[in-house]
């Protein structure tokens, strides 16, 4: 007897079954793209929009340009469209990115190693005084942003950048970032080992390849031989750590897996030895796993960091030694603790060969064309052609004869740079901010400056190192979560119920020393008006409380919630 169709009325519904398209890793076999992000970039390389921007979109305008360049290939040559004036930070999240975008951009100049002749850098001053109308940030990544950048301009500017060796290639994107390094390799007298050749190497064999240029996400790197762990090896894709092993001498400590943003994640040991001469090789291996093995489906976990995460320090250098180098690692050791609490290189140090270099402080960064100009000028007036860029947003010209230091020092003081900053102006860093980012909430550089005005002023007698960082949403750029006081940008209520600018607060974060993510107190937001008052209020407890040689990080993880309030 045939079946009685059932009544559709009461029928149960049937599941639909979906394939599960797993993580987007291309070594698994999963090349059909899971976003946006990753279309645009199958369909084209974003190294091709080179040629676009100058045949087409240099020539046409602003209006020409295709929204998946603009919002998109751009990147891979650092080009940034910028916030458009006016609007306030309760529109961020809301308005569509045409709203946001001006018709300027933002334009990063690669800096590898922070190294860069006075030609060099003359050229970035010149350039910010006839297309950005002065801008120029030093970035806690030691590149150079500029702003106002017209799209009609691009073409002569790396024309001009490029001719003195500099570029702004893979400046952003999901591509290999600039490779930090120490900004005093080879002339300390300290250093472990110089690796800088290594940067060069990177540099010729991975920047602009097209085997590396569509990656997952972003990916930073580090290498530095300096005892004073300098480049915020915790907190990159990949570092290399400068270490003496017992039997083979100086090299390596290979760190992967470090970044911040709004899952922080304190990179993890290897427990590799890398040589020098193999530290090209093994970067090669590790960017290739990220491209690989990285994940495509979500940009939120599209970062080493969560593969990493999820595999294990055993398994990624298992992988790395036996699909990509073909060959096993030597064990090695960890890298000691540095025994000074700055590592900025602020002030006047003793070169190995008898010269001095010489560290001076910005504001937050922030530093202008004619500015950069007269740095150059006065670096070659005194005997040097070399200056340098670090990760803390500070500068350093080296090679200076003894006799020309306490001159040197004077004629920096002269354009407002100190090489005997306070440490409130030597330990502020500030984001870029509401000024000109698309994703900033709160204003950032400005209240960061008069932050170091006030604090100067109503606590003169402080004397301890301390890092105060202020990021203007809470992508951590300005690396929030290892400062001793980490400032994240937030709308909020102010006592009278207006919405107001402020920030979230955490404190006790560190690298180098104990590195870990500061403490968020419950409840703990301050407004941009009462920052002042809460930061001279908890720097004056610290002062009443701390033991003897107490850090404020250590200070800060034991203390009361009342203490910190």
């Amino acid at each position: 007897m045939a079946a009685t169709p059932q009544d559709p009325a009461s029928a149960t519904p049937r599941r639909k079954v979906s394939r599960h398209r797993g993580e987007g890793q291309w070594a698994a076999g999963h090349h059909t793209p899971l976003n946006g992000n990753e279309q645009f970039k199958k369909d084209d390389d974003g190294l091709n929009v080179r040629t676009r921007i100058e045949t087409i979109y240099s020539k046409r305008g602003f209006d020409s340009i295709d929204p998946n360049d603009l919002r998109g290939r751009m990147r891979w040559w650092g080009l940034y469209t910028q916030r458009k004036p006016g609007i306030d930070g309760g529109k961020t999240a809301i308005l569509e990115p045409e709203e946001l975008d001006d018709e300027y951009f933002m334009l990063r100049v690669r800096i590898d190693g922070g190294r860069l002749t006075t030609e060099q850098l003359r050229v970035i001053g010149e350039i910010s005084q006839e297309f950005a109308r002065g801008t120029a940030d030093i970035t806690d990544r030691q590149n150079v942003q500029y702003h106002w950048i017209r799209i009609e301009d691009v073409p002569e500017i790396w024309n001009r950048l490029e001719a003195v060796g500099l570029s702004t290639t893979e400046a952003c994107g999901d591509t290999p970032r600039v490779v930090l390094g120490s900004p005093v390799a080879g002339i300390a007298e300290d250093e472990i080992i110089d690796g800088s050749p290594a940067i060069e190497a990177i540099q010729r064999r991975i920047i602009g390849n097209k085997d590396f240029s569509n990656l997952p996400r972003k990916f930073k790197s580090a290498i530095s031989g300096s005892p004073l762990l300098d480049v915020a090896h915790e907190i990159n894709d990949i570092a290399f750590v400068g270490v003496n092993h017992p039997e083979h001498g100086p090299g390596f400590d290979l760190w992967v897996g470090g970044g911040l943003s709004t899952n922080p994640k304190i990179g993890v040991r290897l427990g590799a030895w890398v040589p020098l001469d193999e530290v090209p090789d093994v970067y090669e291996g590790v960017i290739s796993i990220f491209r690989d093995y990285g994940y495509r489906r979500l940009r939120t976990r599209a970062r080493l960091k969560f593969l990493v995460a999820d595999w294990g320090p055993e398994k990624f250098r298992q992988v790395l030694e036996d699909e990509y180098l073909k060959r096993e690692l030597i064990d090695g050791p960890a890298p000691a603790q540095p025994v000074e609490r700055w590592r900025d290189h602020v002030g006047v140090h003793r070169q190995k060969d008898g010269r001095f270099y010489v560290g001076f402080a910005p504001r937050v960064g922030r530093v202008d064309g004619t500015t950069l100009t007269k740095i150059a000028e006065l670096a070659e007036a005194h005997g040097s052609g070399r200056v340098r860029t670090t990760v803390e947003q500070k500068m350093i010209v080296l090679d200076v004869e003894e006799p020309q230091v306490e001159s040197l020092v004077e004629a920096l003081e002269s354009l407002g740079l100190t090489a005997r900053p306070s440490p409130f102006r030597r330990g502020t860093m500030a984001c870029t901010g509401i000024e000109y980012c698309k994703l900033a909430i709160v204003e950032t550089k400005a209240r960061g400056a008069s932050l170091i005005d006030e604090l100067e002023r109503r606590i003169p007698d402080f004397d301890e190192p301390i890092t105060i960082n202020l990021n203007g949403c809470p992508n951590a750029c300005a690396r929030i979560q290892v400062a001793d006081i980490g400032l994240k940008g937030q709308l909020m209520l102010n006592d009278r119920g207006e919405q107001v600018e402020g920030f979230q607060v955490h404190l006790g974060g560190a690298l180098g020393l104990e590195a870990g993510f500061g403490r968020k107190v419950r409840g703990l937001k301050v407004t941009s008006e009462e920052l002042p008052d809460y930061v001279e209020r908890v720097l004056k407890r610290f002062q009443e409380e701390r033991e003897e040689g107490e850090r404020f990080a250590v200070w800060a993880s034991r203390a009361s919630e009342e203490a910190l309030s």
